[in-house]
């Protein structure tokens, strides 16, 4: 139960963490890159905001989740997402502001991880 309460403490302080960074970044594109980049450049570091507060939402879920139906499943769900922002959005981000291509390439590997984050979520509620 003790380790249950710290992953969930952890997944709530990363879900913290995450909607400040994805505020943060949104402002940043909002005022800072609206100048600097093709607005096709600065759709795609949106998506990557948008999906980054969509998924800490979802780890702020996860570590509410975790307090009552405690489970590996969910437990690897919450890293899952954790993943995923790190990989789908970071991804965007380096690729807007760095023109580096083929980071686009390993975008998908995200959203598998967002994919199988949802699927463990649900796995888990519908178990408990």
């Amino acid at each position: 139960r003790l380790v249950v309460a710290a992953m969930a403490k952890t997944f709530a302080v990363l879900a913290g963490i995450s909607g400040f960074l994805a505020v943060a970044l949104g402002a940043f594109g909002a005022h800072g890159l609206r100048e600097r980049l093709t607005p096709d450049m600065l759709a795609v570091f949106e998506v990557g905001v948008r999906y980054q507060m969509y998924h800490a939402l979802a780890l702020l879920g996860v570590a509410l989740a975790l307090e009552r139906w405690p489970s590996s499943a969910l437990q690897s769900a919450g890293w899952c997402f954790v993943a995923g922002t790190l990989i789908f959005s970071g991804s965007l981000y380096v690729l807007t502001l760095s023109g580096v291509r083929w980071l686009g390439a390993i975008t998908p590997i995200g959203g598998v991880a967002f994919l199988l984050g949802w699927a463990l979520l649900a796995w888990s509620a519908a178990k408990s």
